[in-house]
């Protein structure tokens, strides 16, 4: 198809935003549904204000706080943990708005997005490695909102509950609470995208105010700011603090990493790029780096009061004696795991289910399938042990992911030069189909960043599953930086490749010849 050709079937508005010009060219495409289809102008209404309360209900969440918490618990001191979580998020955001930038002015998901650069059947490959990780973050926000339940419940009804049989290692009335937050969160769930909007934005002010309480009953326990702030960081600022510090900053960038894929899932709603940026870098930054404080106040205060440190939130509630302060505080959590575990964490892999099985899945049934996914990755193992919660899961997926995002980085910035063709993006023998569907450059890319970031994952002795001369030895001194490694491999060889090997219309018809 010609470029003039293209253009016909599109609208560019003035303020830059394209939409199809006629919506019913897509009917009957195999790689497309209602969900998948770009948004039309009407659908894209969501202001400053939705995305900025869209990061304060994702980024309140009590894995965030365990995250901070886990930096203080390995060592760090309050300042160290900080500069080590704000620095991380302002490195995340970069790429987060990069990618943010197509969603809004073509109105297109992340996984439509991707079949720009991994071809229409390719794409498949980025959606899907984005959507297994999301599934194992739904999986451990449930676990973290049953746990939630698991303790308001036994503060109400006594040791019965707390001190059930045991099953698995866990009381069955823990694995009852799992299942129960699993349910309210398919409710909402069914209520789809415009319903998460509502919930978010109700959510968010309520969640802050309940992490500022919990901060506030710290600082009174333990006498003010000057005991926590006085204490001296285990690991001093020579080379203990340095040698952790890379790997923890990668940990802190992975704990987004994967938004900053799949972001357009949610700016296709915007009602432009300044509303969505504007509101990203009111929301991301200001909000983690909040709740990065109350964390570290809290856990540090708890080394004051307690005389260890209580990284757990939800550990922390059983040692209030008020049942109406565990029930109030807890509430919160469970609304801040419900407000992050369906935003970022069902959202995007409907989509990328949904996008491998068009004509099966919509929104509600591959949300359906991400919290089974969830559940099945068995959620509790990963989040036993802020060792293997930072440098084994965060690390390992962010070096993979980052790959991912460096081939879109390159490929919509550098090589499109943000320009894209929306019919072409659902159909087959188009400018995106490439060789059968699959852009070779884009997978090649992926597997380099990948297999250089995380190649020589390794781990301590006794404190996760990698050898502790790494997976390959030779790559081990990379895994330190996983996410940096990932994301420069992926975007230099998917460049160079393109570059090289032109990634044009009369490339992609010529793939397919050789093909035939």
């Amino acid at each position: 198809m010609t470029s003039t050709a293209a253009s016909a079937e599109q609208i560019t508005h003035p303020d830059g935003r394209v939409e199809l010009r006629d919506p019913a060219v897509l009917e009957g495409s195999p790689y497309g549904n209602a969900e998948l289809a770009p948004t039309r102008l009407p659908e894209r209404r969501w202001t400053t204000y939705n995305y900025a309360a869209l990061w304060m209900g994702m980024a309140h969440n009590i894995p965030s706080y365990l995250l901070a918490a886990g930096l203080v618990a390995i060592g760090m001191n309050w300042l160290q943990a900080f500069l080590t979580i704000t620095l991380g998020n302002l490195i995340v955001l970069v790429p987060l708005l990069l990618n943010s930038h197509a969603g809004t002015k073509y109105g297109i998901p992340f996984p439509v997005f991707a079949r720009a650069f991994y071809g229409v059947r390719g794409a498949n490959l980025p959606a899907l490695l984005r959507a297994f990780i999301a599934c194992g973050w739904f999986g451990i926000q449930t676990w973290v909102g049953g746990q939630a339940i698991f303790v308001i419940v036994g503060k109400l009804a006594g040791e019965g509950w707390i001190g059930a049989a045991a099953i698995g290692g866990h009381p069955w009335t823990m694995w009852l609470s799992f299942t129960f937050f699993w349910v309210l969160q398919m409710i909402l769930i069914w209520r789809g995208i415009e319903g998460l909007r509502r919930f978010e934005n109700w959510a968010a002010p309520l969640v802050t105010v309940a992490f500022l309480a919990l901060m506030i009953w710290v600082l009174v326990k333990a006498g003010g700011f000057g005991p926590i702030l006085s204490q001296p960081s285990q690991l001093g600022w020579d080379a203990d603090f340095w040698k952790i510090f890379a790997p923890s900053l990668m940990g802190m960038i992975a704990f987004w990493a994967t938004l900053s894929l799949n972001m357009p899932d949610f700016t296709r709603f915007g009602q432009g790029q300044r509303q969505q940026a504007l509101g990203q870098v009111i929301g991301l930054p200001t909000t983690m780096s909040f709740i990065a404080l109350v964390s570290i106040v809290t856990t540090s205060g708890t080394v004051v009061i307690y005389g260890e440190a209580i990284w757990d939130p939800v550990e922390l509630a059983r040692r209030f004696e008020s049942p109406i302060v565990v029930v109030i505080g807890l509430v919160m959590a469970i609304l801040a795991t419900m407000s992050t575990n369906v935003a970022a964490n069902v959202v995007s892999p409907s989509y990328d289910f949904s996008n491998a099985l068009p004509r099966w899945l919509n929104f509600r049934t591959a949300g359906l399938l991400t919290a089974v996914v969830g559940v099945l990755i068995q959620p509790w193992r990963l989040i036993a042990d802020p060792e293997i919660y930072i440098f084994v899961w965060l690390s390992f997926y962010g070096g993979v992911l980052a790959s991912v995002a460096g081939v879109l980085i390159a490929g919509y910035w550098f090589v499109a030069r943000t320009e894209l063709h929306l019919a072409d993006l659902y159909r087959s023998e188009g400018r995106y189909w490439f060789a059968s569907g699959w852009n070779w450059r884009a997978v090649v890319a992926t597997l380099a960043g990948a297999v250089l970031g995380v190649g020589g994952a390794y781990s301590n002795p006794g404190g996760g599953p990698f050898p502790t001369d790494g997976l390959i030895p030779l790559l081990k001194p990379l895994y330190d930086y996983s996410w940096l490694v990932g994301l420069a491999v992926g975007f230099g060889v998917y460049l160079g490749l393109s570059m090289t090997s032109a990634t044009t219309p009369d490339t992609a018809r010529q793939d397919r010849e050789a093909v035939r």
